[in-house]
């Protein structure tokens, strides 16, 4: 059963949480960071990014980056941009996009329970970012943005996060500039949360494997340091936003390919039926829409006899009869000739890329569900990289923390 544990966190006042909060590390590049963070000395940037601070050509495993780092989150708390809470707490996070609301409990978990499969994941992560996020963690001696994480719904702990919102006043209450309001209440029956997570079986990873295994890796190295260790160091916890699967929302990871044989359209609609209408999002499960010569066109994904959860997916599917067959890409993460786009972005940014000329090819997916990532995560499988992108996106800088 799940472990949750409360925290004191470091947090930003309410006269400049706007001014802290940020996008996560991973959805923009080091040069969006550079720009965003521009004149901007307290964006929660300059500790999740800290290369932006730097020579721009510097390597992004530099010491410098990891020691400027720590450098900048110490600042942050000697200059009281970001002030300690007196007490460990759970907090309960809102946030709304385009008139939907989803609501999480943001807490700290265990990594006992990743370790153990508690928590459960559905990717597979890569050794350089999962060092590039050990380093961060160790240098900073902090997590210092949360992961998000999802479980099946659970009526009392709804109950618990409903009497939060409806009883206290909340510590933050902002919109973002992309327009997502962010609510940040801070819950005064911690232990009845905690409490309740006990009779949830699984969690199960969205969106920061990464971070997760990298927490895994920072315990692993502050605990053989740790002749005294016990298990109830800080160190063996890490934060994460949990949501209930109700309220989770999923968009379509596409995918754009650089190089295309010449004849690769006719190729396409010689070998699968051409659906006879088409949108750019494709409408159905098992359908792709694709972008070439300025033409959309879509067809049905194969699928293979008797499939397990992984190969039902979408993105299996394409990968397995188009992607490596018919263009050799063998594996998609290190394979130069594509790339992925996240759905946020519109299918306009596809055509955006072919007319362009920075892609031959745009496929357009179908969204994951919630329940398919569920389902393969109870299976221990893995699903193909990049099956999911989930909007909205977690704000960085909100609540910090340390051991």
């Amino acid at each position: 059963m799940a472990i949750i544990h409360p925290f004191k966190a470091w947090r930003p006042t309410t006269d400049n949480i706007k001014e802290v909060a940020c996008v996560p590390y991973d959805v923009i590049s080091s040069e969006e960071a550079r720009k965003l963070a521009a004149g901007k000395p307290k964006s929660f940037l300059h500790v999740i990014r800290p290369e932006i601070d730097l020579p721009k050509n510097i390597d992004f495993n530099d010491d410098r980056v990891y020691q400027k780092g720590a450098e900048n989150l110490k600042r942050f708390i000697s200059n009281n941009i970001l002030r300690q809470e007196n007490e460990p707490a759970i907090y309960v996070y809102r946030l709304i996009m385009g008139g939907r609301s989803q609501t999480g409990v943001f807490t700290c978990v265990s990594v006992e329970d990743y370790d153990n499969e508690v928590i459960l994941k559905h990717e597979l992560t890569r050794p350089v970012k999962e060092d590039d996020r050990t380093r961060h963690i160790l240098s900073q001696s902090a997590h210092a943005e949360p992961v998000m994480m999802t479980y099946k719904d659970d009526q009392p702990i709804d109950k618990l996060v409903e009497e939060t919102m409806s009883n206290l006043e909340p510590i933050f209450d902002f919109k973002a500039e992309d327009g997502v309001q962010h609510t940040v209440w801070k819950s005064n029956q911690s232990d009845e949360v905690a409490k309740a997570f006990g009779g949830v079986e699984h969690l199960y990873i969205a969106d920061g494997h990464h971070r997760c295994k990298s927490a895994s890796r920072a315990a692993e190295q502050k605990r053989e340091n740790n002749r005294n260790h016990t298990g109830n160091e800080e160190y063996n916890f890490f934060p994460a936003v949990l949501f209930p699967m109700s309220q989770m929302k999923i968009l379509a990871y596409n995918r754009i390919v650089h190089s295309v044989p010449n004849d690769f359209k006719n190729q396409l609609k010689n070998k699968f039926q051409v659906l006879e209408t088409v949108s750019p999002k494709p409408e159905n499960k098992g359908e792709v829409s694709v972008y070439i010569d300025g033409e959309w066109f879509g067809f049905k994904l194969p699928v293979s006899e008797e499939p397990n959860s992984v190969e039902k997916l979408d993105a299996h599917r394409l990968q397995s009869f188009i992607l490596q067959p018919m263009l050799g890409i063998n594996d998609p993460r290190r394979d130069d000739n594509i790339s992925f786009v996240g759905g946020i972005r519109g299918t306009e940014e596809l055509e955006n890329r072919v007319d362009s000329g920075k892609a031959a090819a745009a496929f357009s997916m179908y969204p994951t569900s919630i329940e398919e990532l569920v389902e393969v995560s109870d299976e221990g499988m893995l699903m193909p990289p990049k099956s999911t992108w989930f909007e909205p996106k977690l704000r960085s800088g909100l609540l910090v923390h340390t051991f």
